[in-house]
């Protein structure tokens, strides 16, 4: 565990790793308690692009965790600057919730219904046929299809729910035409992460609980993988892909074990 803690920083995957829904898990307040006590650089880097930084920070000071917003990054705000490096100032139709929209605009990326250079989906509870016969239409007639990440289910406390790759499908499917997906597994996510904490690749592990998102995006980007058995994955899992995590444990908390 020597090698872990001497890591300058950690990003860390969210739900599976420091939560499940509404239910903070063990181990999670001391590991991070001591990367605040230890000036680790950290950020909590998740696909979902359904709250803001500080929606999430409220939520963590709900279970006990106090860390402040600017720990966080989302898929929302990965895809923002994504299409803002793409097309400075470019316009989009948006199936999602209020924090993508904040995103986008926060890049001067704004709602555009009748000729937007982008369709943009992400995770969202207002999901209607409407939205998606006027999302094929765009996509018909020129607008590139962006989504916020490939996952197809992701926990809730109702249980497993469908999201942005189970939701993009159907314009898929409709118009011909494949999604560029801006989280997880792209290691394009990941590398935001380490800017945001300036950090490089060998500097910091990254924390994760799902072999096919988590885990790939770190090889890919040359960082340590540590993968906790807290969320999706499970340890017979781990034989049925081709690669590997570098460490393998219970959950966050085993790191600072000695």
């Amino acid at each position: 565990m020597n090698e872990l803690l001497d890591k300058k920083g950690f990003i860390c995957d969210m739900d599976g790793v420091i939560y499940h829904g509404d239910r903070i898990l063990d181990g999670v307040a001391d590991f991070v308690n001591w990367m605040i006590e230890n000036d680790k650089k950290f950020v909590f880097l998740t696909n979902s692009p359904e709250k803001t930084p500080h929606e999430l920070s409220m939520k963590l000071e709900r279970m006990g965790l106090n860390v402040t917003p600017d720990h966080f990054y989302t898929s929302a705000m990965a895809t923002a600057a994504f299409l803002s490096s793409q097309m400075p100032n470019c316009t989009a139709y948006v199936i999602g919730e209020a924090a993508l929209t904040k995103a986008l605009y926060d890049h001067n990326i704004y709602m555009n219904d009748v000729n937007p250079d982008y369709v943009v989906v992400g995770e969202t509870r207002t999901y209607s046929f409407e939205k998606i016969e006027k999302a094929i239409e765009l996509v018909n007639k020129g607008a590139k299809l962006i989504g916020t990440n490939p996952d197809i289910t992701g926990p809730t406390t109702h249980g497993i729910m469908p999201a942005t790759g189970a939701l993009i499908a159907p314009i898929e499917i409709a118009t011909g035409k494949k999604a560029y997906f801006v989280g997880k597994p792209n290691p394009l996510m990941l590398r935001h992460g380490l800017k945001k904490i300036d950090c490089h690749s060998g500097e910091i592990a990254f924390i994760g609980d799902r072999m096919d998102t988590d885990i790939i995006a770190g090889i890919e980007s040359n960082v340590d993988t540590i993968l906790v058995l807290s969320g999706v994955t499970a340890l017979d899992d781990i034989d049925k892909f081709p690669y590997r995590p570098k460490f393998i444990l219970g959950g966050v908390g085993d790191i600072l074990k000695q």
